[in-house]
């Protein structure tokens, strides 16, 4: 049975795709609306949190943006440290205009992905 890490991987690709296609079109904000639309998805799942913030850190460094490829670097540490016991804040956009700590709320259909990735990779006698 494959795991929320593998169920959710697709989504979190398919938005790091569109971070691709943004930046490729100058469209800078957006692009980086789909690295936080990203992390959001990708921030239970260690692997996940970890990629998802080392692609925010490139997405800095190659605009410039010091105080935001700084701030990478240390979600990247908590990532790794942290997710795997499961001390994320739930919709946490991930990027430095918002505190590390700050729970927020979950867009509809990102909410809908990460319960169809969770409920995927349960046993069938604990879906529900």
């Amino acid at each position: 049975m494959p795991s929320f890490a593998t169920r959710i991987r697709p989504n979190v690709q398919a938005e790091l795709d569109a971070v691709t296609a943004a930046e490729a079109s100058g469209q800078f904000d957006q692009a980086f609306s789909h690295l936080e639309r990203a992390h959001v998805l990708g921030q239970a799942a260690s692997a996940e949190h970890v990629r998802v913030h080392w692609h925010m850190l490139r997405f800095a460094r190659r605009h410039r943006r010091v105080g935001e490829a700084l701030g990478q670097l240390w979600r990247i540490a908590a990532a790794a440290v942290f997710t795997p016991v499961g001390l994320v804040p739930t919709g946490n956009t991930g990027g430095t205009r918002v505190s590390g700590l700050r729970r927020m709320p979950v867009p509809g259909d990102l909410q809908q992905a990460l319960r169809a990735a969770h409920d995927a990779a349960q046993p069938p006698s604990r879906r529900g």
